[in-house]
């Protein structure tokens, strides 16, 4: 399951199917990093930790990998109602 998640989080990043939040885009900023940065990790990493919201029952996914420059990095992501890759946040680890 996890391996067909991961595929499919990867299909909707290489077809351009997916929405940063602004928290994410501020994440982004404040650990320099760039929008290629989220797609390599996203690209070249796997789904480490599932995550249940209790109160709306949505699951979302921790991924990690690393950035274009090799910097291990987490990018936690759900799909969203639309079908689109919704990108929570990223953060450097």
């Amino acid at each position: 399951m996890a391996q067909a998640t991961i595929n499919r989080f990867r299909h909707l990043i290489r077809t351009l199917n997916y929405i940063v939040s602004t928290h994410a885009a501020e994440e982004l900023e404040h650990d320099e990093l760039t929008i290629l940065d989220l797609e390599n990790i996203v690209l070249t990493g796997q789904i480490i930790a599932r995550q249940r919201d209790p109160q709306t029952r949505e699951v979302k996914c921790v991924i990690a990998g690393i950035t274009r420059d090799g910097a291990a990095a987490q990018v936690v992501a759900k799909v969203g109602a639309s079908g689109r890759l919704v990108v929570i946040t990223i953060y450097v680890t």
